[in-house]
């Protein structure tokens, strides 16, 4: 049997991170993802928030959007998830951000199968 096969996009502070897993014959693949999105929290924490949406080939898996908290510290959004991919399919994970007060830090996808 084949070793477990793991991918790892890290998108620093950007808006947007894509991970794309390639496609595998002979057998069908159970996939975990874990996604997670840092922000740092202004110290006045007045009205920041911050907002990720998940996407696994086009189609939306998940969506929330939480009032950012831990003044002065950061604040995150993690999403995990595991997904069976078909044989000879690709698999295409994106996650998307939005802001509002709050500063970008870190958006990472990971990916392995089980």
């Amino acid at each position: 049997m084949p070793s477990a096969e793991q991918w790892q996009v890290d998108a620093g502070d950007a808006d947007v991170a894509t991970l794309h897993i390639p496609p595998v014959q002979g057998r069908t693949r159970r996939v975990h993802i874990d996604v997670r999105f840092v922000v740092q929290c202004p110290a006045d924490n007045s009205t920041a928030w911050h907002a990720m949406t998940v996407e696994v080939n086009g189609r939306r898996e998940w969506s929330r959007q939480i009032a950012t908290s831990n003044p002065g510290q950061t604040d995150s959004l993690d999403y995990h998830f595991r997904i069976d991919v078909a044989v000879a399919a690709a698999l295409r994970v994106r996650a998307m951000t939005r802001v509002h007060g709050a500063v970008r830090r870190r958006l990472v996808i990971e990916a392995g199968e089980a």
